[in-house]
């Protein structure tokens, strides 16, 4: 009896050996789904290195009230001569934006945000007859600067969705053509820019986040699909041991992280994140998983496409952004991270160690 017992562990030990599973994995993969809600504290500090002349700051702040996402307060200090929360003259999205005058020397500003958040995972069963007036979705499948919905985003948008009928099956091809066809590429600067005709063009469709969701969003706004990209950070680590699909709270200096929402009658606003399955197919485990079918990706793959884990906080959902006050020419693609300025020019907004800012969570009891 016993040497059979021994025999039986000893193939079990071989079998689970054998299959491309990491120890952290769970019984039930990763399944988030609506539950209650975790209230976090955020902070941002900025302490400018080398003022000159009048030094802005412009730090974003969570900006959206949903059934996944409360954002409930704002709070700031430091020793800037005016800070306001603002607002984008087109756009609408809010930020906090700092002036120092010229004889400040050491520029200081910490922002606290308070925001609740939660799993999010939608039910096929049930809809729930939402819809959507008819200017917002026009507004919702207009191109951006980045994100045209003519030309090739188009012609690759509707070779992709050939035979698909509703916007349920135009997305999930176009979700499953994303993963299947782009690549997280390490050597992106932040999280890229979104530029998506430009990735079409030169069939290099490799970038991270910024990239690769904004690659869906414009391939599902050109054949008619509201959608949108929501830019904000991660604050956790993931409660399903994913460490690709979490962040470190102390610490969330490039934990910046874009995801899409595609609007569906009947459900609403549906979460949505093919770029987080590229990135646990990358970077998860030891050698790069090309596979979406593998143990390990299959469970996000599935889960990602009408869900999301709660350890991320959403700030805007806008593209083409204007800083309020700034001096410099044009817009930003995208407001997720802190942007500041001063006589010399625009601050490096993906280097926090020269730009000097810090970001952190912690979760309020």
């Amino acid at each position: 009896m016993q040497a059979r017992f021994s025999r039986r562990r000893l193939l079990q030990a071989g079998i689970a050996a054998a299959l491309p599973l990491p120890a952290f994995a769970q019984p039930n993969g990763f399944a988030p789904k609506v539950g209650g809600w975790r209230r976090y504290a955020l902070t941002t500090s900025v302490n400018v290195a080398e003022p000159q002349g009048r030094t802005q700051l412009w730090l974003p702040v969570p900006d959206i009230d949903s059934d996944w996402q409360r954002s409930l307060d704002n709070q700031w200090s430091g020793n800037a001569t005016r800070a306001a929360i603002v607002s984008d003259p087109a756009r609408g999205v809010r930020m906090l934006h700092a002036e120092f005058a010229p004889g400040i020397s050491a520029p200081t500003l910490t922002l606290t945000s308070v925001i609740e958040t939660r799993d999010r995972a939608v039910n096929w069963q049930q809809p729930a007859g939402t819809r959507l007036d008819a200017a917002t979705r026009q507004a919702y499948t207009a191109p951006t600067e980045l994100q045209p919905v003519d030309g090739i985003v188009r012609d690759t948008a509707m070779k992709a969705t050939q035979g698909a009928r509703s916007d349920v099956d135009k997305a999930r091809a176009l979700y499953q053509w994303v993963v299947d066809n782009a690549f997280r590429e390490p050597k992106t600067r932040g999280c890229g820019t979104g530029d998506i005709k430009a990735m079409l063009e030169t069939g290099n469709l490799g970038g991270k986040c910024a990239d690769l969701n904004a690659l869906f969003v414009g391939l599902c706004r050109a054949v008619g699909v509201p959608a949108r990209d929501v830019y904000g950070l991660r604050l956790a680590p993931s409660a399903f041991g994913y460490k690709q699909l979490g962040g470190g709270s102390a610490n969330l200096k490039g934990a910046q992280h874009c995801r899409a929402e595609i609007f569906l009658d009947g459900h609403g606003w549906v979460a949505m994140d093919p770029a987080d399955v590229l990135k646990v197919m990358r970077h998860e485990a030891p050698d790069w998983i090309k596979d979406p079918k593998h143990p390990l990706v299959a469970p996000v793959n599935s889960a990602l496409f009408g869900g999301w884990e709660g350890n991320w906080v959403g700030f805007n959902t806008a593209h083409d952004i204007t800083l309020p006050g700034s001096a410099a020419k044009g817009t930003l693609p995208f407001l997720m991270y802190p942007n500041g300025e001063n006589a010399s020019g625009a601050f490096d907004a993906l280097s926090p160690d020269t730009f000097k800012y810090a970001i952190s969570a912690q979760l309020v009891a």
